[in-house]
């Protein structure tokens, strides 16, 4: 009897440190675990918690393998810019009316972000990257498809037209590989909710699904979903639509 209360008592101690005791005993069940987080390997005294429009992201795995099984090496490999939202900020006060912008992403979100957006740090020895809201380029739930991607802020997706051109006499054209323009032109696929304004109300997006639309020249980033080719581009680079 004696042997189980001190074994509970250990239990209990552990808490207040990194690890939790582990016992069989009906009394006592919890499993061993980390209570304390991490952060660049040092211990913190809680959870990180990302302030202002801040998020924490939990980045995805480096891809090693193409699609068909080739197995990459050193440089070849594939580092993607996106993960898991772990934690949200409370949003951006807007500087003029004083009210908060809300994080457009919840925990449990999948993001996409600038390949040059975020900081990146190790917690809870994992890599993860804190990215403000505005580096979002898409969200989604479980895997990104076409379907499952929504665009956020006055942000808009378009399926960028081919490169290829055809001649009169049915030859198919290519832009010349040193060539360093970009199509500017596509369909709208997708189409964010707005700006927020001072007074907390969404502007309206000038465009709509279906739209055909001419940006500016290197306006927005480009997204490859599944085979095709889109670019996430804002809506104020967004010249005409037609």
């Amino acid at each position: 009897m004696k042997l189980k209360v001190v074994g509970t008592l250990l239990g209990f101690l552990a808490l207040d440190g990194c690890d939790a005791f582990s016992s069989t005993e009906p009394t006592f069940t919890r499993s061993l675990t980390k209570c304390g987080a991490t952060l660049e390997g040092r211990k913190t005294a809680g959870d990180l918690k990302p302030t202002n429009n801040f998020i924490l992201v939990k980045k995805a795995n480096v891809q090693e393998q193409t699609d068909s099984g080739i197995l990459l090496t050193g440089s070849a490999k594939i580092v993607k810019t996106e993960g898991i939202v772990v934690s949200t900020g409370p949003g951006k006060t807007h500087p003029e009316s004083g009210s908060v912008i809300p994080i457009p992403v919840v925990e449990g979100d999948g993001v996409v972000y600038g390949k040059y957006d975020g900081v990146e740090v190790m917690y809870n020895g994992e890599k993860h990257a804190l990215i403000r809201d505005d580096n979002i380029m898409v969200k989604f739930e479980g895997e990104l498809t076409l379907d499952t991607a929504d665009v956020v802020s006055n942000k808009v997706l378009v399926h960028v037209e081919s490169g290829e051109e055809q001649s009169d006499g049915g030859l198919v054209l290519t832009k010349s590989a040193g060539s360093d323009s970009q199509q500017t032109t596509g369909t709208v696929v997708k189409v964010g909710p707005g700006t927020i304004s001072s007074s907390g109300n969404l502007l309206p997006m000038d465009v709509e699904v279906g739209d055909t639309v001419k940006f500016r020249d290197f306006a927005g980033t480009d997204l490859d979903i599944g085979a095709e080719e889109y670019r996430v581009v804002e809506m104020v680079h967004i010249l005409a639509k037609f």
